[in-house]
């Protein structure tokens, strides 16, 4: 299991009290096979679907328990919110994916957690509010909706900061180089 993107925390580190909660929240789906074929489809830039639900579900669970949710909740439904089994980059993605997807995944989640509560539910259904109807209808569900979209922005910025981080990069380290030329052509008149 990685980290979730943004974060410090190692969520491999049994030491630590809330790894181990939160791990007992998520552990039996996040080694399902079901849940695991979400890393064969990019989710926002080159973020695995998979890496997208754990940063979902970890910040879910964080937020739960600042705003006096069940952390429980949140973190199961972050983990199920996108469990759909389609790249929605492509041309054949269903219509109106963004606002059908938490339908199909309400649908995916409660084949794969027989025991999916009223919250849990209500969180994967309105995880795209505002562009699902209905506000979401308990802080779980709040929770899963924020963590939802600050991950997206952590994947989205982090990624593109590589990208443009080593493009830059090596724009400066020519100018660098452009610079010490001129300078050595001045020294040398």
């Amino acid at each position: 299991m990685k980290k979730a993107i943004g974060s410090r925390i190692d969520l491999n580190d049994l030491s630590d009290p809330d790894v181990v909660e939160f791990r007992k929240y998520i552990d039996e789906f996040f080694n399902s096979k079901n849940v695991k074929r979400l890393d064969n489809y990019d989710q926002h830039f080159r973020t695995s679907r998979l890496q997208h639900s754990l940063n979902v579900a970890y910040y879910s669970f964080k937020i739960a328990k600042k705003i006096d949710a069940d952390p429980r909740a949140a973190a199961r439904a972050g983990l199920l919110h996108d469990l759909y089994w389609y790249d929605w980059h492509k041309k054949e993605t269903p219509q109106l994916h963004a606002f059908l997807h938490p339908r199909l995944a309400v649908r995916n989640a409660t084949r794969l957690a027989d025991d999916l509560s009223e919250r849990e539910a209500d969180a994967i259904a309105k995880h795209m509010w505002p562009l699902c109807l209905g506000f979401p209808k308990y802080k779980e569900s709040l929770a899963v909706t924020l963590a939802d979209k600050y991950a997206a922005a952590l994947e989205i910025t982090t990624q593109w900061g590589r990208l443009f981080g080593e493009s830059s990069i090596r724009k400066a380290r020519g100018s660098v180089k452009k610079v010490r030329s001129i300078i050595a052509e001045k020294r040398k008149k």
